[in-house]
Parts: C-alpha cells; structure tokens; sequence
C-alpha cells in the first residue's frame, strides 16, 4: 500500500523526533523517503546552510534505516531503502501539500507539538493544516518525554483501530493492515475498538417507550446489553478480514463516551500506534464520531494515522 514516505522537517530538534519512525516504517515495509525542508520566503540566505543539512539529515536516516534492514535479515543485495532531501521555497503546510500531490506521496510521517507549545515554523499548525487538507495518510507524532520509551526499543506494537460501524471508519482497515505487516521479531497485533454509548435520557417519553413496562435505569441496562452484543457480532465480522491475512487482532466493546473510551483505552496500552478516518466539512476536517479524533490526538501522546478522503478544490 505505501511505497514512498514524505517525513517534512524544519531543522529542529522537534522534528527530528520522527528519524526514528522513519527509519523502522522504512525499513520494516521497504518506503522509499524524502525529506523536505521548506524555506520560508525571508529566509532565501540561508539556503546552502539549509541543504547541508538535508543531505546530512538524508545520509543519517539512509544509513539507519539499512541497519534495520540488517536487523531483519535482508540481504546486502536486496532492495534497500532511498532516502533524498528536498528544499523548496514557500509557505510550509502549501509545499507540503503541494509536493506531496506532484510527488505520488502515499505517506506522511511528520511531528507534532507537545502541550507545551511549538517551535520554528510552528510545527503543530503545521501539522494541523496538512492533516485537514491531506490527501494522503498523516501519521502525527507527539514530542517525547524523557522516560518514554523509543518506538525503535518498543517490546512489542499494537494498532488501534476505533470502528464505529460506518463505512468511512471501515476504510482504515486496509491501513492497519499495512502497518500490522512490518517485517521483524516484534510481534505485532490489532486491536479492534467499538464504543457503546450510554442512552441519553429523553426530554419526552416516545411512544415507543411508553409501551417498555420498565422504568429508565432498567430500559438502559437492556440497551446496553442489546447495544454490546450488536458491536460484538460486528467486531467478530471485522476480525476475518485479519484472520484471512494470518493477522493477530482481537477485539474490545468499550461502554462510555467514544472519546473519552478511547482515550483511556489508548493510554492504558502502551506501544500502542492509533489508526483513525476523517472527513471534511465546508473545507474544515471534522472527524468520525464528530470530533472524536480531535479529541484524541490532544488526550493521547501515541502516534496517530488519520486518513482522510481528498478534499475537492470547491471546499
């Protein structure tokens, strides 16, 4: 599915955060990379200082990602992974955009600010802009903390896919099975969400209430269970898709809020990578769930993908 990865950086040390993606999704699923540097208009005298570092930069994930390649056992003779740097002039979340599209980029791996705020050309605006307008997949990473451990010295990787039962979160599977296929002693696994929601209580009994002989608390527990066993059945039909594909996956219905179900789901697994759809309303992204995905990404610190459909030139 993905075969050329665009990871843009702005020469700091925030961005660079993502080297270490970048070279075991390299690796592990045989990308090809570009780094791109985008110079801002003003800043025309700076760019020989701007390409010494791209090449650098490009020789430094190149040699990385060989040793993983190594480290999975391809040989010296097999297809190794390119990387090249890219410097282009312009406004930042425009030239991603625009180089990604000219480019034939199937994948955008690029950092995010922390919570405590940005730096250079503010990379989370950054971030934020090419994900609402992406055509391509954007996989988000969050800045570390000090005792976070490397996605490279992850134990083991488990991807989480929320499900709503729409076809729209349904066109992330083929994404999670990309990613659960990296090559490696690592065992990988999915995990399959669905979050059963609390009844809200009516302003009104329907008609159809007033005929349950059961008072409110009653009515909910029924719910909830009917509610249960319908994600249930429908998880179980998702999980062949995986089984198919010889895919460990496996399944949890969650009762509570979509949000707040799947935040606390992901920040109780570590080593965890989230895989979420979005969609685009009168030009701004809104997400599955509404604004379930916008939650996430400020309530969890894994990395997320988000995959969105293209955004017409009219929107």
């Amino acid at each position: 599915m993905y075969q050329k990865m665009l990871v843009p950086l702005d020469g700091s040390e925030l961005a660079e955060i993502v080297f270490t993606y970048a070279k075991e999704l390299a690796g592990r699923l045989d990308l090809d990379i570009i780094l791109l540097q985008v110079c801002p208009p003003s800043l025309r005298e700076f760019i020989p200082m701007q390409k010494a570092y791209m090449e650098q930069a490009a020789e430094t994930v190149r040699h990385q990602a060989r040793e993983v390649q190594k480290k999975i056992g391809i040989e010296p003779e097999g297809k190794q992974v390119e990387v090249r740097g890219e410097l282009t002039i312009g406004h930042p979340a425009e030239e991603i955009l625009r180089f990604t599209e000219e480019n034939n980029v199937d994948l955008i791996l690029m950092a995010s600010h922390g919570r405590s705020g940005i730096r250079r050309w503010a990379m989370g605006s950054v971030a934020d802009k090419v994900t609402r307008a992406s055509c391509a997949p954007v996989l988000l990473v969050r800045a570390k903390t000090s005792d976070e451990t490397p996605y490279d010295k992850w134990p083991k990787r488990t991807i989480l896919a929320p499900l709503d039962g729409s076809e729209l979160a349904e066109s992330a599977l083929p994404h999670v099975m990309a990613l659960a296929r990296q090559r490696g002693t690592e065992p990988v696994d999915v995990a399959l969400l669905r979050v059963c929601e609390t009844p809200a209580m009516p302003a009104y009994y329907t008609p159809e209430l007033s005929e349950v002989p059961l008072n409110w608390a009653q009515y909910v527990q029924q719910e909830i269970a009917r509610r249960k066993r319908v994600a249930t059945e429908y998880l179980a039909s998702m999980e062949e898709k995986f089984k198919e594909n010889n895919i460990s996956v496996r399944s949890e219905v969650l009762e509570g809020k979509a949000t707040e179900g799947i935040v606390e789901y992901a920040n109780k697994t570590p080593f965890s990578i989230i895989v979420m759809t979005t969609h685009g309303r009168a030009g701004l992204s809104r997400w599955v769930y509404g604004s379930v995905a916008e939650y996430v990404m400020l309530g969890v610190t894994s990395p997320v993908l988000l995959i969105g459909p293209c955004k017409s030139s009219s929107q």
